[in-house]
C-alpha cells in the first residue's frame, strides 16, 4: 500500500486538536465555552506530552531505529514533526485566548496585570500579595553548587535570573500552592492570576539581589507508566503494585518546558541541562500557562449568553416509569442513548437488582467511575443484602488509578468480590451481568455499553447502552467473567465479539463478506462511528473493501492514521469528524446494506490497542427496533453540516458545507429526545384524565343503581 492513504497517528491526533480548537474559533459558540475549549486544548496538549510523548521520547532511547508501521517515521522524526505542529499550533491559541477575553470585556469579566490595573487596583494587589500569597510561598536560591528542587508535573514557578560574579544563580518560587489562583478585583468579574502577582513581586522577593530576568514556567513530565513484570514477583496486593507506581510517576522525566516571556539565554541553557531537556522541547505561550481556571471564570458569571443553553437529559421513551425495568428489559430490548436520555434506568436497574430476591449474582466491569458514584453505592447495597457481587475493577485506567483504588477498597469493604483481569491486557469493556433464579432455573440480565459507569460523563459525552435479556447474550457474557476470575481469555464467542481473541477476525470477515457482495456486482456497505482508527490490519481491509466497490462510511472523532478519497484506494470511504458541544464517544459497527445489515455496539475503537490488546465487548444489535434507530443515528451523523468536518484526500479537515439545511447531530439528538419525552409526558396525562373520567362515569353509574 503507498504511504499516501496513511496517517501518522500522533499528528492525525494533533489535527483533532486542531478541531477542538476551532471551536474556541467559532463566533457561533457561547464566548464562555469557546474558552472552556481553549482550555479543553491545552488540557489535551498537556496529556498528549504527558503519554504519546513521553513514550515516544523512551522508545527514541531505547529502539531510536524502530519505525511506525504506517508512515515509516522514527519515533524521532515523529518528535521532531509533533513539536513543529504544535509550534504551529500554540499561537492560533493565543490568538484566540486573546479574541475571546476582549470580546469578554463588554460583559465585564477582564483579566489585568499589575500594569493595566488601576492605582487603587494596585494597592489593594500589594497588601494582598504580603498577606495571603508571600507567607505561603517558599522561594529558593539555585547555582551550579546547589541541589537542583524537583519541580512538580503542571505546576506553575516563577523562575529569576540574579547577578552573579561568575555562576548562572537563579532564584525560584512556586506559583501554585495554597493560595487562590483567580484574585477577584472591584467589580467581581474582573481578575488577575496569582502567577502573575508573584511574577511582578517577585524581585522584592529576593531584594538583597539584583535581577537580571525573570519569566513563569511549566513544566510537563512523562507519565507513560507500564506494569513491570518484576512488580509481579512481590508478594504485593496488586493495588500496592499500582499505589507505587502512581508515585514514581509524578518523578518522571520532563518532556516539555513552557515560558511565558523570553528568557536570558545563559540561565535558560542553565535550565534545560538541569532538567535534561533540548531546546526543542521549549515552547513560548502568550497566554496563561494553564488554563483550568475556564472554569471558575465561567462560575462567577451568570449571563445566559454566555453559555450553552440548558440541556438536561431526558427520560427514556423506551421505559415505563410506574414500572419495574426488569420485566420491561424482559418484554424487550432497551436502547439508553447518553446525553440525550438519562443514565437514571441503568442506575434503577442495579439498585433493582440489589434488592430483587430472585437475583443471586452481579457481575460488573468498571474502568472510571463519578466522583460520588451511585453506581458503587448499589453495587455496595447488592452485596449488604446478600448477592454475589463481582466487581472487575480496572486499576490501571491512566489517570484514575488512585481513584480506582479507593473504589476497590470500599466495594471491598462492603463485601464485594474484587479482581483485577488478566495481567498483561486491560478491561476497558462496559459489562454488567444479573442472574436471576427463577421457577424456570437461571436467567440473565445483561448491560452492555460504549462508555463508563460515569453519572457525570453521561451528561457530557455520547454514549450507548444495551439493557438485554437475550440469554445467549447472558451466556456469552458469562463465559466472560468466567474467563476473567481465572485469568484466561475467551478463545470462543457465538454472539458477542470479545477482545483480544474475539474481535478483529469477526470484523475482518464480516468485511469480506461485503467485499464478496460488491464483486459480485451487488450493494455492500459498510459503517463505523468509532473514536480512532489506526489498526493497520483493519485500515488495510477497508482499503481492499474500496478498491473492490465497498462504499465505507466512517465517523471518526479523533486519530484516523487513513487517509479517504485517494484514487485507486480510498475513493468510497467517507471519513466524517464531529467536534462540538458533546465529547462523541460511541462506537457503532455496520456490515451490510440496511435491510441485512450485522450491527454492534462496541466499547472498542479500531485501534491495535483495543481490538488485540485489551478485554473489549461489541454487542449484536437483534432487535429490528433499536436497528432502525441506530440507522437514523448514524445517518443523521453523516448529514450534520453544522459541526461535522470531511477528511479530504490530502489528509486535511474542512468544515462540511452543503446547500441544505443545517443540521446538528448533537442538537437533533436532544430535541428529538424531548419531544418524545413530550409526548410520552401528554399521553400520560391524557391516559390519566380517562382513566378520571372512567373512575367517576362508574362512580355515577353506581349511584344511579343504588338511587
Amino acid at each position: 500500500m503507498p504511504e499516501r492513504i496513511y496517517d501518522n497517528r500522533e499528528l492525525s491526533w494533533l489535527k483533532f486538536n486542531e478541531r477542538v480548537l476551532e471551536e474556541a474559533q467559532d463566533s457561533r459558540v457561547p464566548l464562555l465555552e469557546r474558552l472552556n475549549f481553549a482550555s479543553i486544548f491545552q488540557s489535551n496538549l498537556d496529556e498528549f506530552f504527558m503519554v504519546r510523548v513521553g513514550s515516544l521520547y523512551d522508545q527514541m532511547l531505547v529502539n531510536p531505529d524502530k519505525k511506525d508501521n504506517k508512515s515509516k517515521m522514527t519515533a524521532k522524526e515523529q518528535l521532531s514533526a509533533i513539536f513543529d505542529k504544535v509550534n504551529e499550533l500554540e499561537p492560533m491559541k493565543d490568538i484566540a485566548y486573546k479574541n475571546i477575553m476582549l470580546e469578554l470585556r463588554e460583559y465585564g469579566i477582564e483579566q489585568v496585570t499589575f500594569r493595566t490595573a488601576s492605582i487603587s487596583d494596585q494597592q489593594f494587589l500589594e497588601a494582598y500579595f504580603k498577606k495571603e500569597i508571600k507567607p505561603l510561598i517558599a522561594p529558593l536560591i539555585i547555582d551550579k553548587k546547589t541541589p537542583f528542587p524537583f519541580l512538580k508535573n503542571k505546576e506553575i514557578y516563577c523562575v529569576l535570573q540574579i547577578q552573579s560574579k561568575s555562576n548562572i544563580k537563579l532564584g525560584i518560587i512556586p506559583a501554585s500552592g495554597q493560595f487562590s489562583r483567580i484574585i477577584p478585583l472591584e467589580g467581581g468579574k474582573r481578575f488577575i492570576l496569582a502567577e502573575e502577582l508573584i511574577l511582578h513581586f517577585a524581585p522584592n522577593v529576593f531584594k538583597n539581589y539584583k535581577i537580571i530576568d525573570k519569566t513563569l514556567i511549566r513544566i510537563t513530565r512523562n507519565a507513560d507508566i507500564t506494569v513491570e513484570e518484576g512488580l509481579f514477583d512481590h508478594d504485593l496486593d496488586f493495588r500496592e503494585v499500582m499505589e507505587e507506581l502512581c508515585k514514581k510517576r509524578k518523578k518522571l522525566q520532563p518532556v516539555r518546558l513552557q515560558l511565558s516571556e523570553t528568557f536570558s539565554q545563559p540561565a535558560l541553557e542553565f535550565l534545560c541541562k538541569k532538567l535534561a531537556l533540548d531546546e526543542e522541547h521549549i515552547f513560548y505561550l502568550k497566554t496563561p500557562l494553564d488554563l483550568s481556571f475556564a472554569g471558575t471564570i465561567s462560575d462567577m458569571c451568570d449571563n445566559p449568553q454566555l453559555k450553552y443553553d440548558k440541556l438536561l437529559p431526558q427520560k427514556s421513551s423506551s421505559i415505563a416509569e410506574t414500572m419495574n425495568i426488569i420485566p420491561q428489559i424482559k418484554r424487550r430490548d432497551i436502547l439508553l442513548s447518553y446525553p440525550y436520555e438519562s443514565i437514571k434506568p441503568f442506575i434503577q436497574l442495579l439498585n433493582e437488582a440489589a434488592n430483587d430476591p430472585k437475583v443471586t449474582d452481579i457481575k460488573i466491569t468498571l474502568y472510571r467511575l463519578a466522583k460520588n458514584s451511585q453506581i458503587v453505592a448499589a453495587l455496595c447495597d447488592a452485596a449488604e443484602n446478600g448477592k454475589n457481587v463481582l466487581v472487575l475493577v480496572e486499576l490501571r485506567a491512566r489517570f484514575d488509578e488512585e481513584n480506582n483504588i479507593g473504589w476497590s477498597r470500599r466495594l471491598q469493604d462492603s463485601g464485594c468480590t474484587i479482581i483485577y483481569g488478566p495481567r498483561d491486557l486491560k478491561v476497558h469493556s462496559k459489562l454488567l451481568l444479573i442472574t436471576r433464579q427463577t421457577p424456570n432455573g437461571s436467567e440473565y440480565i445483561t448491560q452492555i455499553g460504549t462508555g463508563n459507569y460515569n453519572e457525570k460523563t453521561s451528561t457530557l459525552y455520547t454514549d450507548l447502552s444495551l439493557l438485554t435479556a437475550n440469554q445467549d447474550i447472558g451466556t456469552d457474557a458469562e463465559s466472560l467473567f468466567d474467563a476473567l476470575v481465572n485469568n484466561r481469555l475467551v478463545e470462543h464467542s457465538e454472539h458477542l465479539l470479545i477482545a483480544p481473541l474475539c474481535l478483529r477476525d469477526p470484523i475482518l470477515s464480516m468485511i469480506d463478506e461485503e467485499i464478496e457482495h460488491a464483486r459480485n456486482g451487488e450493494p455492500a456497505y459498510v459503517g463505523a462511528k468509532i473514536n480512532s482508527l489506526c489498526d493497520k490490519v483493519i485500515i488495510d481491509k477497508l482499503v481492499e473493501a474500496s478498491q473492490a466497490g465497498v462504499k465505507v462510511d466512517l465517523v471518526i472523532r479523533g486519530i484516523c492514521s487513513l487517509i479517504a478519497g485517494v484514487e485507486g484506494f480510498t475513493e468510497n470511504i467517507t471519513v466524517t469528524s464531529i467536534v462540538g458541544r458533546y465529547l462523541e464517544h460511541s462506537r457503532i459497527y455496520i456490515f451490510g446494506t440496511e435491510d441485512r445489515a450485522r450491527m454492534y455496539i462496541s466499547s472498542a475503537d479500531y485501534m491495535t490497542r483495543n481490538t488485540i490488546r485489551r478485554v473489549e465487548v461489541a454487542a449484536p444489535i437483534y432487535n429490528e427496533r433499536i436497528k432502525k434507530r441506530l440507522w437514523d443515528m448514524f445517518r443523521t451523523l453523516l448529514s450534520d453540516n453544522v459541526k461535522a468536518r470531511k477528511q479530504l484526500p490530502d489528509g486535511t479537515y474542512v468544515y462540511k458545507v452543503n446547500d441544505k439545511s443545517p443540521v446538528d447531530a448533537q442538537r437533533f439528538f436532544f430535541e428529538e429526545a424531548y419531544t418524545k419525552a413530550e409526548k410520552k409526558a401528554a399521553a400520560k396525562a391524557k391516559a390519566k384524565v380517562r382513566a378520571a373520567k372512567k373512575k367517576s362515569s362508574s362512580v355515577k353509574k353506581e349511584n344511579n343503581k343504588k338511587a
